[in-house]
């Protein structure tokens, strides 16, 4: 009985100074943006943000591009590259040769989704060169 008791009043306890901490810490909040506010607002910059992150984007432009250049080379490399399409269709190859039939199946369905990577990321790129363009018509770039 006694530790019952005992139990009940320091979960009272615990449960009344939680109460009190996440009651100061909602007063010290900033209050929450009012509905009227327009989408477009103004920086620091003279820039205006339109919500779509755009400014974000071109800001973040040349590390994308570097990362698909990079993925694009890896993937169109000789079969001595790691995570080449000519790598993976050798290995392809080597297991269908070694009448290995469900590691060749396997290795050919990730081959063609691999394959499959390529005019999709060769697309992002060309995307990424007219997202570019319009960065730097608006002078929205920071490193380009």
């Amino acid at each position: 009985m006694r530790t019952r008791s005992i139990a009940l009043s320091s979960v009272a306890a615990a449960t009344a100074l939680l109460g009190v901490v996440g009651t100061a810490a909602a007063d010290s909040s900033t209050p929450a943006p009012s509905g009227s506010a327009s989408a477009k607002t103004r920086t620091g910059e003279g820039k205006t943000r339109t919500g779509d992150g755009a400014q974000a984007l071109c800001r973040r432009a040349p590390k994308i591009e570097k990362r698909l250049h990079r993925a694009l080379h890896r993937l169109q490399g000789k079969a001595g590259v790691r995570g080449s399409v000519a790598r993976l269709e050798k290995r392809a190859e080597k297991a269908k040769a070694a009448g290995h039939t469900e590691i060749a199946t396997f290795l050919n369905h990730k081959l063609a989704h691999r394959k499959s990577l390529v005019p999709t990321l060769q697309q992002r790129q060309k995307d990424l060169a007219k997202v570019a363009t319009w960065c730097k018509s608006r002078n929205n770039t920071t490193s380009s």
